[in-house]
């Protein structure tokens, strides 16, 4: 609520309007002299504690993609598909989180609830710890300290959703491009071999408890920097009624079905990758090549935005499922020849598209809620923003869901076949009906959203 006692600025006072709390009543970024004069400063500083918060997220999120790998070398007797429980669980949660965590920014603040979003790091990190210190922990028992993790899943969808306030219009995708690639990158940044298998394996022996604890001081520093700088905004509002017209649209439903085979497949494709090379190759160091993938799918997303721009979303996208199902079936080739080089090149094809798959769907979707709309019919156009933005936050929530399903899938393989192969062929089937959905609603020269060049 805006604080009565606050003295709405002027034409000419382009400061923003504060109460207590670090809330600013008065926030204006489309006007150009307050942005120029005090908007652009607070929001860059809002940006880069954001994308620091969202990127430990996204590290403790997948940090049991690497300790599932060392379990068994430290005195754990867990079977293949226990291990494939372990990496995807903490997805399952993830996802589900996704949809309050957005709703909590209108409703706490973006400052106040990215405080709290980073204190709650600290229970999965130190339960982590303990957890992995007794090998006599039972599966059911590392299953659920693995799950708390997944409140690091939930921290993207609170973060855009903050920052999109923050920022103008003409700036908005640039600033949320950054934040959602700051928070991908932890992927790779926690299964690199310099960070958490260093520090795991730093001395004598393997000590997988450090693997939590070396998370708890960062998570710390980033809630006391939200704290000390970040500031929340009174124009955040809560729209339910924005996300239940956003929930009535069939559109709202194809693009989550196809962000769950974009996002889905590149968090959960990077959740299992160490523990594939691990049960495929065992003769190959895991952390020398488990980081590429996460990394190659990261830097590419920006890439996938600027291509739907030029071609068309639909485009883009169709292709780069097409892609996905080669690169799986050349998966399937390198296992038959034993060749690990050929694995790796086809992962990184695969983790490729995963990435341009991501900016173009989340291109596609402002793009159909933007069809039929007079741009010059500011209160239609408000409108179809809202009902954007929260389409985007149920398509993540709903496309999250794939993280849990494409390790599932293989563990499923593994114990019911013996193999993967089952499982790859799967992904294909499911990347031929995302390639005939997306070419159903956005390519057929008949619909609307073709014409339009969605």
């Amino acid at each position: 609520m805006a604080n009565p006692t606050a003295v709405r600025p002027d034409a000419t006072d382009r400061t923003p309007s504060r109460r207590t709390g670090r809330w600013i009543d008065h926030w204006e970024p489309e006007d150009p002299a307050f942005w120029a004069s005090t908007g652009k400063r607070v929001a860059r500083r809002n940006l880069i504690l954001s994308i620091f918060a969202e990127h430990l997220g996204f590290s403790v999120w997948v940090i049991w993609s690497i300790v599932a790998v060392n379990l068994n070398s430290v005195g754990f007797a867990f079977t293949e598909s226990q291990l494939f429980w372990l990496v995807a669980i903490p997805n399952l949660v993830g996802a589900t989180l996704r949809l309050p965590y957005t709703f909590a920014v209108p409703k706490f603040g973006g400052r106040n609830w990215t405080i709290v979003s980073a204190l709650v790091l600290v229970v999965p990190c130190v339960a982590l710890a303990f957890a992995v210190s007794d090998p006599g922990t039972s599966f059911g028992t590392m299953l659920f300290v693995a799950a708390l993790a997944g409140v690091g899943g939930g921290n993207f969808a609170s973060s855009m959703t903050n920052i999109s306030y923050f920022y103008p219009e003409k700036d908005k995708g640039w600033a949320l491009g950054l934040n959602a690639a700051g928070g991908n990158i932890g992927v790779a940044v926690v299964q690199a071999p310099f960070v958490v298998s260093a520090v795991v394996t730093a001395g004598a022996g393997i000590h997988l408890a450090r693997a939590g604890w070396m998370w708890v001081p960062l998570a710390l520093l980033s809630a006391f920097l939200a704290w000390r700088y970040m500031d929340n905004l009174a124009v955040a509002r809560t729209d339910f009624g924005s996300s239940v017209v956003a929930a009535k649209r069939l559109h709202t439903w194809v693009m989550s079905f196809l962000y769950i085979g974009t996002f889905g497949s590149f968090i959960g494709y990077a959740a299992a990758f160490p523990l594939l090379i691990k049960g495929q190759f065992p003769e190959v160091n895991v952390t020398t090549y488990a980081f590429l993938g996460a990394l190659v799918g990261s830097l590419v997303r920006p890439i996938g935005g600027r291509l739907a721009d030029r071609v068309g979303g639909g485009v883009v996208t169709a292709a780069s499922f097409l892609a996905m199902g080669l690169g799986v079936l050349g998966v399937v080739g390198a296992l038959r020849v034993g060749s690990f080089a050929l694995f790796l090149a086809c992962f990184m094809v695969l983790f490729l598209a995963t990435g341009v798959g991501n900016g173009s769907t989340y291109r596609m979707i402002p793009a159909i809620f933007r069809h039929g709309v007079d741009p010059a019919d500011a209160a239609a156009t408000a409108t179809m923003k809202r009902q954007a933005a929260a389409a985007i936050g149920i398509i993540s929530a709903v496309g999250a869901y794939g993280g849990f399903l494409v390790p599932r899938t293989y563990g499923w393989s593994t114990s019911a076949f013996g193999s993967i192969e089952p499982a790859l062929f799967v992904y294909v089937g499911i990347y031929v009906v995302m390639i005939v959905v997306t070419w159903w609603f956005y390519l057929r020269r008949s619909t609307e959203m073709a014409k339009a060049g969605v």
